[in-house]
């Protein structure tokens, strides 16, 4: 967590998620593990794994361009937070 530029405190309030973006959130925490990194820290999400993680997660070929979608908006709001400590 640390080397990303969070701490257990960032983890402790409770949000609350749409029914209409579950699977993008479902997406996006199954992809904790596949950020890409530099020198210069998280440089964002590896593309690369998202197709074979939204068919593991059940997502159905025709929702997967609106999950992305959601998964990019979560995955700039992360980035901003990463690069603001």
């Amino acid at each position: 967590m640390e080397a990303f530029g969070f701490s257990a405190e960032d983890f402790e309030v409770e949000v609350e998620v749409w029914p209409d973006n579950w699977d993008a959130f479902e997406v996006f925490a199954a992809m904790q593990t596949q950020w890409r990194t530099g020198m210069s820290g998280a440089t964002g999400l590896d593309y690369s794994a998202l197709e074979p993680v939204m068919r593991l997660q059940g997502i159905k070929k025709r929702d997967q361009t609106e999950v992305f979608a959601g998964v990019r908006v979560m995955e700039i709001a992360a980035l901003e937070v990463m690069r603001s400590k």
